[in-house]
């Protein structure tokens, strides 16, 4: 299996390398990056890493590379302007891909592509890291669980003290910036950013922290995955809280408006984030809560959540996704855009791999 790894610098993306490489029917894993010094230096002299230049925004080329691999996995960021390019490359291709795309208007414009997608017979997996991506795994998981799911609350929380790039900067700008939205008594609303505050209790080492409304794919995906659902939110957050106030305030005052400037701010803001890391944390955490009934019509309440080092827990469902695509266990499914409570039919089965991968999931099975 040969894999193209696309921006395989990024913070999110280095973790993955070596788990890419312990798999025996992986013979290559080519880096590409706009900076193709660094991806060299990754690549080393390891027989089966390749370093390639790859600029996101050469259509032909990218194509090119893609056609060299059987498969393709994407960190490029933000997702808002470069997932559906990459999807669309792929597509032409005619090769698999498989994303940690995070940004909900990135997923509402890539689903266009399904039926394109569905008759090349390429599978476009979006969403596959950890909210979203484990988040819709364990949504699903207790949405099977119930006779009448009703309702799912995802919540995030990040530490201060993780190690990011440029890109996930500017995803935080863009989900703290405008509106998105959410699934509120059976319809999809608008709402604000950085409203809809809520204290949650995470598992530690985060704890009880505010959360916000944010621009995460789960309320619009979820939603038009599966059926019946009366509500389904997404509350983001960072610890110390602070820094979301901090978030809030650029975007008052309209610094984080348009790409141009949230890149701008993302360059700064990387070059001093040890200053914030301080007061932080080093790991992430995400919580899901799921709402229904059972048969006999008494109240249900499935809690679920897990914690880890962000770039660890991003990668490992992307991984896990990856690996299942080139070996043939998705091969029964048509082509399509699928996020991934579309495409995983067995949530425990998807869990318990990435669990043996090393992320920790709390499955509770209820609380009152």
């Amino acid at each position: 299996m040969k894999i193209l790894l696309l921006g395989g610098c990024a913070e999110m993306a280095v973790p993955i390398i070596p788990r890419l490489l312990s798999e025996e029917d992986v013979e290559l894993v080519t880096l590409a990056d706009l900076n193709e010094e660094k991806a060299r230096r990754l690549a080393g002299v390891n027989p089966r890493l390749a370093a390639a230049r790859m600029d996101a925004t050469d259509r032909a080329a990218v194509v090119e590379l893609m056609q060299q691999h059987d498969l393709s996995i994407s960190y490029i960021g933000p997702f808002y302007r470069f997932e559906r390019p990459m999807a669309q490359a792929a597509i032409e291709a005619g090769r698999h891909y498989v994303s940690i795309c995070d940004d909900f208007d990135a997923y509402l414009d890539v689903i266009t592509l399904d039926d394109t997608a569905r008759e090349k017979g390429v599978k476009i997996l979006t969403g596959f890291g950890n909210s979203p991506g484990i988040t819709q795994i364990l949504a699903k998981k207790g949405y099977l669980s119930m006779a009448r799911p009703q309702r799912i609350n995802v919540h995030w929380c990040a530490g201060s003290d993780e190690a990011v790039g440029p890109s996930n900067l500017a995803h935080l700008f863009h989900i703290f910036t405008g509106t998105t939205l959410q699934w509120l008594d059976g319809h999809e609303v608008r709402v604000k950013t950085g409203r809809g505050k809520k204290v949650v209790e995470f598992p530690p080492p985060i704890g009880r922290n505010p959360v916000y409304c944010t621009g995460h794919a789960e309320s619009v995906s979820l939603p038009r995955n599966l059926p019946g659902l009366t509500e389904v939110t997404l509350h983001g957050g960072v610890k110390p809280p602070y820094i979301v106030t901090l978030v809030k305030l650029l975007s008052a005052l309209r610094l984080t408006a348009t790409h141009k400037r949230r890149s701008a701010l993302a360059r700064f803001f990387h070059r001093i984030e040890d200053r914030f890391a301080a007061a932080g944390i080093d790991k992430s955490v995400g919580r899901v809560d799921v709402y229904g009934f059972d048969e006999e019509g008494r109240e249900q309440h499935r809690v679920y959540t897990y914690v880890g080092h962000i770039a660890e827990i991003t990668s490992i469902p992307c991984l896990t996704a990856a690996l299942r695509l080139g070996r043939g266990r998705w091969d029964h499914l048509p082509g399509g855009v699928y996020a991934p409570e579309r495409i995983v039919e067995d949530p425990d089965d998807f869990l318990q791999e990435l669990i043996a991968r090393g992320v920790e999931i709390h499955l509770e099975p209820a609380v009152s």
